[in-house]
């Protein structure tokens, strides 16, 4: 996913552990209210039921990717952008 100068995640929380990643960039993190600063080479762990964001505070584009446990998207699913994320939930089928 690619998040622009300014742009965010919006605040959610899943009922799964999600993984994030940070590539490049730097923003920040906010879980249950906490704020964490975060840049390229950065990740975090975010348990289920945390509420949380994530935020653009550079003047870059932030690149990160997420995982998830249990699996949320279906097989093959790739966000670039956030305007490009949809709700496609994970069908229980994999290419592998």
């Amino acid at each position: 996913m690619c998040l622009q100068a300014g742009e965010e995640i919006g605040e959610e929380v899943h009922e799964l552990d999600q993984f994030i990643r940070f590539e490049e960039g730097s923003g920040k993190v906010i879980l249950d209210g906490v704020e964490h600063i975060v840049a390229g080479d950065d990740a975090v762990v975010i348990p289920m039921g945390t509420r949380h964001n994530v935020v653009n505070t550079g003047a870059s584009p932030l690149k990160l990717y997420s995982i998830y446990s249990p699996p949320e998207h279906k097989d093959g699913t790739v966000h670039r952008t956030k305007a490009e994320a949809t709700e496609e939930h994970f069908d229980g089928k994999t290419t592998e």
